[in-house]
């Protein structure tokens, strides 16, 4: 994937439910949607199948690719498939980028994720999520209840090491 999604930003909401998706977002969806046309916009692919996670999952276009590729892979009728398929096709909508660099997210996503007038969009890797501001509060807070847990004297980066190439070797 050329380009991962990364920082936070938070957006105001209309009345329509048009958000403004942050400009480096944007960058990151175009050079991963091989179909983007200035007049088609860039595709973005939001998942809401995770009943247990008040979020939104906005996935790429080379990114939803992935994911399907993946789950064309398993088992046909396997109950691990089925479930995945449904949450990543059925519990999923398919939407582009406006020429003003909005998302129009529905009164059903909206209500999914907890979104009112804000919505707080935060990078996560290959993908992104769209938070309501409670929700990204929540998010921040296990995240220092992890940084306590490991201490100050824990270097994150350390957790890496395990998933690092050996010296000399290509990454």
């Amino acid at each position: 994937m050329a380009g991962m999604f990364r920082g936070v930003s938070v957006h105001k909401v209309d009345s329509k439910g048009r958000v403004s998706i942050p400009a480096s977002f944007r960058t990151i969806l175009i050079s991963n949607d091989p179909e983007y046309s200035a007049e088609r916009g860039a595709t973005v692919t939001i998942v809401f199948g995770n009943r247990k996670k008040r979020e939104l999952e906005c996935y790429s276009e080379k990114a939803r690719i992935e994911v399907d590729e993946k789950i064309e892979m398993m088992p046909r009728g396997s109950k691990s498939r089925r479930m995945l398929e449904r949450m990543f096709t059925t519990f999923a909508h398919t939407a582009s980028v406006d020429e003003n660099g909005r998302l129009v997210l529905s009164s059903q996503l909206r209500a999914h994720a907890g979104i009112g007038d804000k919505a707080v969009f935060m990078a996560s890797g290959d993908t992104f999520l769209i938070l309501s501001e409670e929700e990204y509060d929540a998010r921040v807070a296990e995240l220092e209840e992890w940084q306590d847990e490991i201490g100050d004297d824990v270097d994150p980066l350390s957790f890496l090491e395990a998933y690092s190439n050996p010296p000399g070797t290509a990454h």
